[in-house]
């Protein structure tokens, strides 16, 4: 499970994410929906332990990522937007590295790479060098690394971004698929991502949760069933200025 409560992140004088409170259950896919610059990644990334928080709480399983960061960690996969990869390495021997920086070994490592490179479709690359991949398999061998350890909970960052239209079709059916046995929680700026692979979505602007709540009912409140016109009623465009902030009490 995801608990964020209050979690607030300011850059100086720059007011990225605002007292955002939310929750994900296991069997739960939410997609974290918003324009560009709305605060998306960078919520991604203080759930993660990766950014601190200017305040607020986070907990994964439990846990607590600000107390507790290492223990909180092990219970996460993380697919970043733009993940890193080792050009030079094949796609197993990028795993089998992975694996062993999560402490596996053996037979435990053996099968944990196995099993990335099956459910990720991985089979007809294993052996190809990574820096001969096409984009859709170097972004499914970085999804693959964030599975490694069988995590219970998934934040993936943007993971459909860059694809084709097949490659994404492929993408948002395994997060669908890892959706039913595992905690999800993914970022897009993607409208049909929420229709294809979400069980629920929030949609924030300039770092505040705007709507929350399941496909049908976020159809429902746009009054005319589109999600684009939703999605148009509660953001703000890039051309409008930014209100000035509230004095705090």
């Amino acid at each position: 499970m995801i608990e964020v409560e209050n979690l607030t992140k300011r850059f100086g004088s720059k007011l990225a994410v605002d007292h955002l409170s939310f929750t994900v259950e296991k069997g739960e896919v939410l997609g974290f929906l918003g324009p560009n610059g709305a605060g998306k990644s960078t919520t991604m990334r203080m759930v993660t332990g990766f950014l601190p928080p200017t305040s607020g709480s986070i907990r994964i399983c439990g846990t607590s990522v600000i107390d507790d960061p290492k223990a909180a960690k092990r219970h996460i996969g993380y697919l970043p937007e733009s993940a890193p990869l080792y050009n030079d390495m094949t796609v197993t021997g990028f795993l089998n590295f992975g694996a062993e920086i999560r402490g596996l070994s053996g037979a435990a490592k053996k099968e944990a790479v196995d099993k990335a490179i099956e459910t990720c479709f991985l089979e007809s690359v294993a052996r190809q060098s990574i820096d001969t991949l096409s984009k859709g398999y170097r972004h499914r061998t970085c999804l693959a690394q964030s599975l490694l350890h069988d995590p219970e909970v998934l934040i993936l960052d943007e993971p459909t971004d860059g694809l084709d239209p097949n490659q994404k079709h492929e993408v948002r059916q395994l997060i669908r698929r890892l959706g039913e046995t595992k905690v999800v929680l993914f970022s897009t700026h993607i409208l049909e991502e929420v229709e294809a692979a979400c069980t629920r979505a929030v949609i924030v602007d300039r770092g505040k949760i705007v709507v929350d709540g399941t496909p049908e009912e976020l159809k429902a409140k746009s009054g005319t069933g589109s999600l684009t016109d939703l999605f148009r009623q509660v953001t703000t465009r890039d051309t409008e200025p930014e209100a000035p902030e509230e004095d705090a009490a």
